[in-house]
């Protein structure tokens, strides 16, 4: 890492804030005043460039930098810190008609994803990882050594827009070379992936199709394979861009911005590894509007304005996860935005709450996306801090506020959050439970989300971690569900001296997508004895009672058969059957559930592990960095919170008003 990413992302109170510019959008006689206007508010960083490649090189091999030039020159005179942007997100014309194979294939319908929006590439193309390599070998030339660029963003949003997988003739050579780089003769494939079922054994590597457009269903196995091949393509593609940053830059970092995990179908744990720190794009209207909309009608109507209170949390959380340190937002949003269900404002004073949500949680840079609200093309419905005819939108008093608070925090230590309680995530989770789907309605991260909102809500920070974290220095583990166990997660459970919880589906599978020797939990048995006998998905609409400390709570969706070897029963179904198991330290639960009896479980396990529960007022959050705790009203009417003898304020009083927030400092907080 860099002194320069250290300097900035090191969580010692470099706290600033952002925005994200387009000057190729606008006569280049407007930018000295966008740029006075932008250091006037109290904005530190711009980004730029990330979907120019047609303004920089309009013909093959033909650049102009000259406005670009002018653009970072304009900018870094009114004091601000430019990042610059590989465009590698939108190739332009040319470049598709010179390489048509570069586009993708829907993997649904075979069709070719064409020219005419972004993100129109496929990573298995040879021909465009070459271009992006030069684009951006070109731009680091320029301006890797330039003061007034002080970092870079990759690509943009990687794999938004469902662009990971691709059914392309290209994807195929690929996915079979990585396929006989893995398995390395055909005999070990066939056997590894169960290919005598159905007569689906492959005479040679050349001969393997891709997982799509079959009959029924393809082998799990086969379509595990492509989803890490698919994954390792992500990586490569973007490695190589980092790496000719790294050649050819001096003192500046390198960063990406993350869309939802969930989304990139990507190991994002391996795709952080090579950057400074990670960036997120926060919306959280539009990603409430996917959560709620069509399955929660009471909750998206409540928080139609506002966003869920837990769920952005829960996206800033795992970035935090993915490197254990300060990450930015790179796109904060200001106002109404073009892409969801529907697009409501913002409630007054939510553009203020989320900013400091997102510092609260480990952000050390805001940046809101965008400067000024498009007058063409297909985001011109999506707000910015100015309206198209240059007047103020809501959201600039808002930021002005935030500007205020941030000054408020100035010179205090602000150390990333650290939790006592550890979530256990990996993207082989949410894959398996796509292939395998096996009951409507189960949906891994809802799953996972479902945990982390009810440790919220009983007043816990959550460190959100990979399989491979160490969890010594946590006192409760939480992993929701991981049918695919790696070895580095039973070492770590067996060195902490944490209580560990393991959600259903958990040790399901080895890790070519077989049902363990030992049948389930698999490895987890070191731990735990208890086997699954059958498993059994209800309907959607259908719950079952079961028991749990003398309380009658629900099962629902997916509910597992247990035989228990040496573990105590602790929860049962109605007909007696074992529902949670414990032996010493570690738990299974065999079944998803209510948010009661979460709320019970959980509530019990943090008494018993010294942590306890302290559950915020209603729609009310906090969140502590060293000596400095954040507090947020995601309601709309006032909520009073007590603050602990001795408290200084920084920012705001106990009574947080609707969409209000408070900062305090103890000099004595852990």
């Amino acid at each position: 890492m860099s002194d320069m990413a250290e300097r900035f992302t090191g969580g010692h109170g470099q706290l600033a804030l952002g925005v994200c510019y387009y000057p190729e959008h606008w006569p280049a006689t407007d930018w000295a005043e966008d740029a006075a206007q932008m250091a006037g508010l109290g904005l530190r960083y711009v980004r730029i460039g990330e979907f120019a490649w047609s303004r920089l090189e309009p013909q093959p091999g033909a650049y102009n930098f000259a406005w670009l030039d002018q653009a970072v020159s304009t900018l870094a005179g009114a004091g601000l810190q430019v990042v610059l942007c590989t465009p590698t997100a939108t190739p332009p014309k040319w470049l598709v008609d010179a390489h048509p194979e570069m586009l993708p294939v829907a993997p649904a319908t075979g069709e070719i994803r064409g020219f005419g929006s972004r993100r129109h590439y496929d990573f298995s193309s040879v021909d465009y990882q070459q271009a992006s390599a030069r684009i951006t070998l070109k731009l680091a030339q320029r301006y890797g050594q330039d003061p007034r660029v002080v970092g870079w963003q990759t690509d943009n949003e990687l794999c938004c827009h469902d662009t990971t997988h691709s059914a392309s003739p290209g994807a195929k050579a690929a996915f079979q070379e990585w396929c006989q780089a893995r398995y390395e003769s055909i005999e070990t494939l066939n056997t590894a992936w169960g290919n005598v079922f159905w007569s689906m054994e492959y005479a040679d590597f050349a001969a393997i199709e891709l997982p799509f457009g079959a009959v029924t269903e393809t082998n799990p196995a086969h379509q595990l394979a492509y989803r890490r091949f698919a994954s390792d393509t992500v990586l490569g593609f973007h490695g190589a861009q980092v790496q000719v940053l790294r050649e050819n830059t001096r003192g500046q970092w390198i960063t990406h911005n993350f869309i939802p995990m969930k989304d990139t179908q990507t190991d994002c744990v391996a795709l952080a590894a090579d950057l400074d720190f990670v960036s997120y794009d926060s919306y959280p209207l539009g990603r409430s509007e996917f959560l709620l909309g069509r399955d929660h009608p009471e909750e998206a109507r409540r928080y139609m304005r506002t966003g869920h209170p837990d769920y952005t949390a829960y996206w800033l959380d795992q970035c935090r996860g993915l490197k254990e340190r300060g990450f930015w937002i790179m796109e904060q949003q200001p106002g109404p935005v073009n892409w969801a269900p529907a697009n409501p404002r913002p409630a007054p004073g939510m553009v203020t709450l989320w900013t400091v949500e997102a510092i609260a949680h480990g952000a050390d840079v805001v940046s809101y996306f965008r400067w000024r609200q498009a007058r063409f093309a297909q985001e011109q419905m999506h707000a910015g801090l100015l309206r198209p005819d240059r007047s103020r939108a809501d959201a600039w008093a808002e930021v002005e506020t935030a500007v205020e608070i941030l000054a408020a925090l100035e010179g205090l230590d602000l150390p990333p959050p650290r939790a006592a309680v550890a979530m256990v995530v990996d993207v082989t989770a949410q894959w398996v439970a796509e292939i395998e789907v096996q009951g409507e309605g189960y949906n891994t991260n809802t799953l996972q989300f479902q945990f982390y909102k009810a440790l919220r809500q009983l007043g816990t920070a959550v460190d959100i971690v990979g399989p491979d974290a160490d969890l010594s220095r946590y006192q409760l583990v939480v992993v929701p569900s991981l049918p695919i166990v790696p070895k580095a997660l039973i070492d770590a459970c067996q060195a902490t001296e944490a209580l560990v919880l393991f959600g259903p589906r958990s040790g399901a599978k080895t890790d070519e997508f077989r049902i363990p020797t030992d049948c389930a939990p698999g490895v987890l048995q070191q731990l735990i004895e208890v086997r699954v006998n059958s498993v059994e998905t209800l309907r959607p609409e259908v719950t079952e009672s079961f028991t749990y400390q003398g309380k009658s709570v629900h099962s629902r969706l997916w509910c597992e058969d247990l035989t228990v070897g040496n573990a105590d029963a602790v929860a049962h179904y109605q007909d007696d059957r074992p529902a949670l198991v414990r032996s010493g330290r570690f738990a299974y639960l065999a079944t998803l559930t209510d948010d009661a009896f979460l709320d019970l479980l959980l509530t019990d396990l943090l008494e018993e592990c010294g942590i306890g529960s302290n559950p915020p007022p209603e729609d009310v959050r906090l969140m502590r960095r060293g000596e400095v705790t954040f507090a947020w009203n995601y309601g709309d009417v006032p909520r009073q919170i007590d603050l602990p003898q001795g408290a200084t304020l920084l920012w705001g009083n106990n009574e947080l008003p609707a969409h209000g927030v408070c900062v305090w400092r103890e000099s004595n907080a852990r």
